[in-house]
């Protein structure tokens, strides 16, 4: 847009820079032709001066023996070129006598002059346009076109390392895995991607440093626990003993989970598997009603999908153990949501009709070790880590986790992932067996 007013602009000043010129060709040129013409006329013998007429035209003006004002004509405006190109036209003649002075039109002017003899003589002068050259026009127009692919270039390469910046921060993923980018462009641009691939860096030894301290805390705590569990193992009193094994049991399994949570943040490195949803489902289902729970399954996925089982499963039984410490009973809902759209998504629902959670705590339960203090305790409610690493594994594996509070009463977790069409999946074959359900207990 700069460019094409500033191309506008300097036809502007072009035009303006042509009738400059012309005005100053009309104000310094034509009144001194006009006024030999005049002179010939007079010092030609009146019979020979209408064969003088044709060899005295000239573009801009005429000369006409006789009082030829046209009856339209008025008198002078007085504007700025055409009172001064009068006075100028005035001053020349003389000594001859002007008697009217006319104006037809914005552009041409009509002067009745006498001779030294009396004869009338209408002098017919007018404003001839000097107009652009059309080459002009068309140099503009390609310096426009070529200025404005230069810039397209120079843009193109400054913000080509700007996108790559922004898609390399797009893909920086849960498991925080640096993905270097190009170090070039403008200094700038290049400084940026220096920082960001610094950060990179940093941010990866930052969590494998806490992955490190939080696996060795959990592999130093092994021996003191169970050292621990087989002096209260020695206790007499039964009672004092098993409040002792729970608090045990309760310290493994914080440090456990603290473990796991800390090697999410890096994704899970369990390969993916063309994996049969429906399959997974009834297994993980039947495997509670085995245990006496009341779990019901209804939909279907429909259509095998891309994902690592161990980490889905982990996922939902983590979600079906709320529901049943929560709601006493779970309801998971399936549905595949790929009619219109060019991204298909398989959406896994488990619902339960407990207390639910206040709106305002809904995100934050995904915050680890954070537990709702109404009835949601160390004891009920787990160590508080179960849907911080249930987030992070659907995250990893490119799917979303959100709650949702149920009219009427109760909880809906629902697990979004991504459900390509079966043409798109790898040939490998279908996953149906991916092992007894491994409960964690529930961890809202």
């Amino acid at each position: 847009l700069g460019i094409a007013i500033a191309q506008a602009l300097a036809y502007v000043a072009i035009r303006q820079e042509r009738s400059m010129a012309l005005r100053s060709l009309m104000m310094s040129g034509i009144e001194r032709d006009i006024a030999t013409g005049v002179a010939v006329l007079d010092r030609l013998p009146p019979a020979e001066r209408a064969t003088w007429l044709n060899r005295l035209e000239r573009p801009n003006f005429r000369f006409a023996l006789a009082d030829e004002i046209d009856a339209q004509a008025g008198p002078v405006d007085h504007t700025e070129f055409s009172g001064a190109f009068v006075d100028a036209l005035t001053q020349a003649l003389r000594p001859f006598r002007i008697e009217r002075v006319a104006q037809v039109g914005a552009r041409r002017y009509q002067l009745l002059v006498r001779l030294g003899d009396g004869t009338a003589v209408t002098v017919h002068a007018r404003r001839v346009d000097m107009p652009i050259p059309e080459w002009v026009t068309w140099v503009l127009v390609a310096q426009l076109v070529v200025l404005t692919f230069c810039t397209w270039m120079a843009v193109r390469l400054v913000t080509r390392p700007l996108n790559a910046l922004a898609t390399a921060a797009d893909d920086l993923g849960p498991d925080l895995t640096p993905r270097l980018i190009a170090e070039d462009g403008p200094a700038e641009v290049a400084h940026a991607a220096r920082a960001f691939n610094a950060m990179q860096q940093r941010i990866a030894g930052y969590t494998a440093e806490r992955v490190e301290i939080l696996a060795a805390i959990s592999h130093d705590l092994q021996t003191p626990i169970t050292r621990m569990r087989l002096r209260a193992d020695l206790m007499a009193d039964e009672a004092l003993r098993d409040k002792f094994r729970q608090d045990l049991d309760a310290m493994h399994a914080l440090v456990r989970e603290g473990v796991t949570y800390a090697r999410t943040l890096h994704g899970t490195s369990e390969p993916t598997a063309r994996l049969d949803t429906d399959a997974l489902l009834a297994s993980i289902v039947g495997d509670y009603e085995d245990a006496g729970e009341s779990v019901t399954l209804d939909g279907a996925a429909g259509a095998p999908i891309v994902a690592p089982p161990q980490a889905l499963k982990r996922i939902l039984v983590n979600l079906i153990d709320n529901a049943l410490a929560f709601g006493g009973a779970a309801e998971i809902q399936v549905r595949r949501d790929d009619a219109q759209d060019p991204a298909p998504r398989l959406t896994i629902a488990v619902l339960d009709r407990g207390p639910g959670i206040p709106e305002d705590q809904l995100g934050e339960v995904f915050k680890p070790f954070h537990r709702l203090e109404t009835s949601r305790n160390r004891e009920t409610g787990g160590t508080g880590l179960g849907l911080a690493i249930a987030q992070q594994l659907a995250t990893a594996m490119g799917g979303h986790l959100s709650l949702h509070n149920r009219p009427g009463g109760g909880l809906e977790a629902r697990l979004s992932l991504p459900a390509s069409p079966p043409t798109a999946l790898s040939t490998t074959s279908v996953d149906k067996s991916v092992g007894s359900t491994g409960r964690d207990g529930a961890s809202r």
